[in-house]
C-alpha cells in the first residue's frame, strides 16, 4: 500500500524552569493554530533530575555535605501540515533565553 507521507514539525524544549517552559509551549502551539496547522502537545517528557554533593568544609568534616540539583524539564510539540506561512511564524517568534529550543522537519 502507498501511504501519503504527512509533513510535520517536532519541537523539543528544554529548561530549567518550568514556568517559564510552558509559556513558551502556549506561544508556539498558539502560533501554529493562527496559520491553520495542526498543534499536538505540548507533551510532557520525564523530568531529568541531577544531584551534586559538595563537603560543606574546605579541610575537614568529611560528614558534613550539602546537596545541589538541577531539573530539567521537556516538552514536545508536533505541528502536523505546515504552511510556509507556519514556518515563517515560528522563525519570528521571540522566547525567553532559559528555553533550548530543537526543531526537525
Amino acid at each position: 500500500m502507498a501511504t501519503i507521507q504527512q509533513q510535520k514539525i517536532r519541537i523539543r524544549l528544554k529548561g530549567f524552569d518550568r514556568r517559564l517552559l510552558d509559556t513558551s509551549c502556549d506561544k508556539i502551539v498558539d502560533t501554529a493554530q493562527r496559520t491553520d496547522a495542526n498543534a499536538v502537545g505540548p507533551i510532557p517528557l520525564p523530568t531529568k533530575r541531577k544531584v551534586y554533593c559538595v563537603l560543606r568544609s574546605p579541610h575537614v568534616n568529611k560528614d558534613s555535605r550539602e546537596h545541589f540539583e538541577t531539573r530539567t524539564h521537556r516538552r514536545i510539540i508536533d505541528i502536523y501540515q505546515p504552511s510556509s506561512k507556519t514556518i515563517d511564524a515560528l522563525m519570528k517568534l521571540d522566547l525567553p533565553a532559559g528555553v533550548d529550543i530543537e526543531v526537525k522537519l
